[in-house]
């Protein structure tokens, strides 16, 4: 099973494009709401929505919604933002997996690399008995109201379906949905927006998959562009990661000297502080400093591997791999192949 979304951002780090918050107002406005309205309490101006260099936080998107809800009487509204949010939409994150070589790919890089997507639930993928299963095990803040709670979970289900069919055509439908909460008085509007059977009252929330269409090639597959794309995602994960906390200060630290990584004392002398207290804030933050060297190491193989003519040796030592044998077995584990695999891939 694919990894829960391991680095959750903070709420209001203003690190992605608005394409979420532009397709939430571009519906009100068709439904009558003035995106004034919406937008009330973000910060934002309609206009700065189709600005590409605008960058918003998850929060001012949850604000938004939460006026959505209360602006709105229409129960289909997240169906319809969701139906809106093509994976075209999505910038380099959603071309990366549109160009996928296999579903199998897009499942698995769209885990990865869900922290790029603005994510407010997270996301876990398995293969069970024949069926491809999208799990979504909560919200990434859960503190939040339990309309407000529905309104994302309907949202994210839309979302993942149309993705589907961006990658697989319009015939690669969900075979069923389930859902952890009793069913709404709009329930029709699942099984009509998603277009499979609903069952509520679940364990949990899930979409599932026929798995055999997981080894096959998505429409635009193409493994060159792929492979470029992932290392852009690399790049874009690791950005947003150096804007958040803790770990994005530790993260930034070691981001800066690629060819020497520093140790944790080291580390914790730049930041001012104690060993003990720096591993508490990165417990705090989900996360660990053995976790964020790998992290670094990964984004910088991909990156080499994509980029420069370094022999799998040169890179190994670069990266503080005491030998090429270890690189290779951490790179399979990171990716799924041999470097040289990837590299020619």
């Amino acid at each position: 099973m694919a990894d829960r979304l391991s680095s959750q951002p903070w709420l209001n780090d203003k690190i992605y494009a608005p394409y979420k918050l532009s397709a939430l107002v571009g519906v009100l406005s068709g439904l009558g709401v003035s995106p004034i309205e919406t937008l009330r309490g973000t910060g934002l101006a309609a206009e700065q929505l189709d600005d590409a260099q605008t960058l918003t936080s998850v929060g001012q998107f949850l604000i938004a919604c939460r006026n959505a809800i209360r602006l709105a009487a229409d129960p289909a509204l997240p169906f319809l933002v969701g139906r809106k949010l093509r994976l075209s939409a999505y910038g380099m994150y959603g071309y990366a997996l549109l160009c996928s070589p296999t579903l199998r790919d897009f499942f698995d890089e769209g885990v990865k690399y869900h922290l790029l997507a603005t994510p407010t639930v997270a996301i876990e993928w398995r293969e069970e008995r024949g069926a491809a299963i999208w799990r979504f095990p909560g919200l990434v803040f859960p503190e939040w109201s339990t309309d407000l709670h529905q309104f994302l979970f309907e949202l994210q289900l839309t979302v993942h379906a149309v993705h589907l069919q961006d990658v697989a055509g319009s015939s690669c439908r969900p075979f069923e949905a389930t859902l952890a909460y009793p069913a709404p008085r709009h329930a029709d509007h699942y099984a009509r927006f998603l277009d499979c059977p609903v069952r509520f009252g679940a364990a949990e929330c899930e979409l599932r998959f026929d798995s055999a269409l997981l080894d096959r090639p998505t429409q635009l597959a193409h493994k060159l562009t792929s492979a470029q794309m992932l290392a852009t995602c690399e790049r874009l994960i690791g950005q947003a990661k150096a804007a958040t906390g803790t770990s994005g200060r530790v993260y930034q630290i070691l981001m800066a000297t690629p060819d020497r990584l520093p140790a944790l004392k080291e580390v914790t002398r730049m930041l001012h502080t104690h060993e003990r207290t720096l591993r508490r804030r990165l417990h705090s933050e989900g996360t660990s400093f053995a976790v964020i060297i790998d992290q670094v190491r990964a984004a910088l193989a991909i990156e080499h591997l994509c980029t420069t003519r370094l022999t799998i040796d040169d890179i190994a030592a670069r990266i503080g791999f005491s030998d090429a044998a270890n690189f290779r077995r951490a790179f399979k584990r990171w990716t799924g192949q041999a470097p040289s695999e990837f590299r020619h891939s």
